[in-house]
């Protein structure tokens, strides 16, 4: 007797099919598993059999043996459990095999027979969808995030014997249900915070708006106290909403990390801001099994590295190329997984060891303890920061303005209709900010006339900058263009993005 069941695989963010094969012949009686199995998909055997038994199935003493298909692809993680047992039940004529071709199943198995919720539901249904599944049958607490994926029936079950009679009548329920809008609508909600407590600091504002607008990185600079993390925080605010798409690609992840928490979908724009102690596996992902790493979890949002020379220097000279390609791969023996990593890394910093620098009434610190604290951020790295800031003290008449502050959806309009505009110049060429614009795009599109061109060449060569930089500073100054609604880059505006670069040369200058 053999039957046919389906399940499936992450690799990186995405499912790969797997054929559940099961095959009850006579002999000695013995349940053994094949295909390039790890330990938890080995430990699979005795969770089936006690929970078939504790379920109610009484199985006649036979050689079972089954197989996950394709054998070169390894098998993790415990959502094989309910696919092997229902193939197993399906062997033995407990499940019609009608029902089986055009239905994937995930789920892990308690020894009583309840099924338990699992990581990864979401990538794993959008590629059933994918390849021409008409169902998905899964655990009960994954509901929420398998029904979001139009085109394809999803179906929740507690049990094994309820999964047995759903597969027997799949006309005795109704499939899973999410409203959509409603999901959005919720998140719609006013934020935690918003741009309109930050008194003050027009200048950094202004920057940040930049930043955003174009998905450039930023580093902003200052003592203890200037506001930088408070600042860093509202930055997702002022971000466009997520759409349908987006989230989707952002759900993925964070279902393959376990980190939806109940959720159907992420709504909002990752805010990630991990400790200086992370490992360098934590942040770009990886490990004995690959999982996703910090810079993925931040894809479409904010990677907030505060305390930047804190962090381990090895681990922050890895975020290189992730910053340039915006996607990291992960490779291990038995393969390779890519994950997306297109966020936007804004770090903040002292300007020495006690914080301030050049202030010489506070500042104790000799200028070799300076450029030795300053000198754990490379100059490779410190080139991948389009903008760098600097946030002064906030004076006391500023904090006891009346003026009420902008707020953060008043800002999140202009950023809007900034982005509006790089979209429709980019279209149908893969670029969606000015941040991905290559260096022969940016001899398109950031053509400078004859005034511009002798200022940026003036600043070149005293500044000493690399090509990389140059090529940031133009990035820079069409977002400002942009966010002035101009079809050309003038004098003012590559002067405002020369200024963004200044303090390179004020702070790590020979």
């Amino acid at each position: 007797m053999f039957s046919k069941a389906y399940s499936a695989v992450i690799h990186g963010i995405d499912g790969l099919i797997v054929s559940v094969e099961a095959d009850v012949s006579d002999g000695l009686p013995l349940f053994d598993m094949v295909g390039l199995l790890n330990s938890e998909v080995k430990e699979a055997r005795e969770r089936v059999r006690i929970a078939l038994k504790n379920s109610g199935f009484k199985l006649p003493a036979k050689r079972i043996t089954v197989n996950l298909s394709p054998a070169d692809i390894r098998k993790e993680g415990t959502a094989f459990d309910l696919p092997v047992a229902i193939a197993i039940l399906t062997a033995f004529g407990h499940v019609l095999e009608d029902n089986l071709d055009s239905t994937l199943i995930i789920g892990e198995l308690s020894l009583n027979g309840n099924i338990n919720k699992v990581n990864g539901v979401l990538p794993l249904v959008y590629s059933a969808k994918r390849e021409g599944f008409l169902r998905c049958i899964i655990p009960k607490g994954n509901a929420g995030e398998g029904a979001v994926v139009d085109g394809i029936k999803t179906y929740g079950v507690s049990t094994l014997l309820e999964a047995v009679e759903l597969l027997n009548d799949l006309d005795t329920r109704q499939p899973e249900h999410m409203d959509l809008k409603e999901v959005f609508a919720n998140s719609a909600d006013k934020d935690d915070v918003d741009f309109s407590e930050v008194a003050g600091r027009l200048a950094i504002k202004r920057a940040i708006e930049i930043a955003v607008s174009g998905m450039h990185n930023i580093l902003m600079i200052g003592p203890p106290g200037s506001g930088k993390t408070m600042l860093a925080k509202r930055i997702p605010t002022i971000m466009p909403d997520l759409s349908f798409d987006e989230s989707m690609e952002i759900s993925k992840i964070y279902s393959i990390a376990g980190l939806l928490n109940n959720r159907a979908l992420i709504t909002r724009r990752p805010f990630r801001s991990p400790h200086h102690t992370i490992t360098t596996t934590a942040l770009v992902g990886g490990g004995a099994i690959p999982k996703p790493g910090e810079i993925s979890l931040a894809h479409l949002g904010v990677l907030f590295l505060d305390e930047l020379p804190e962090f381990n220097r090895n681990t922050i000279e890895v975020l290189r190329q992730p910053l340039e390609e915006k996607s990291v791969t992960i490779s291990r023996h038995h393969g390779s997984f890519h994950y997306p990593a297109g966020f936007m890394l804004v770090a903040s910093m002292n300007p020495c060891s006690c914080g301030y620098y050049p202030d010489r009434n506070k500042c104790n610190c000799s200028l070799p303890m300076v450029k030795r604290y300053l000198s754990r951020i490379s100059k490779p790295l410190l080139d991948r920061f389009d903008i760098c800031i600097e946030a002064m003290q906030i004076e006391y008449k500023e904090l006891q303005q009346k003026k009420e502050e902008e707020s953060s959806s008043d800002i999140r309009k202009r950023i809007s209709v900034a982005r509006q505009i790089q979209m429709d110049r980019y279209k149908g060429q893969g670029i969606w900010f000015n941040c991905q614009l290559t260096p022969s795009s940016i001899k398109k599109y950031c053509k400078l006339d004859k005034e511009g061109e002798a200022l940026l060449e003036k600043a070149f060569i005293k500044m000493n900058l690399s090509a990389r930089a140059y090529h940031r500073i133009l990035k820079v100054a069409r977002t400002i263009a942009d966010l002035d609604s101009s079809d050309g880059i003038n004098i003012k505006h590559i002067s405002e993005a020369i200024c963004y670069r200044s303090l390179d040369e004020k702070y790590w200058g020979e």
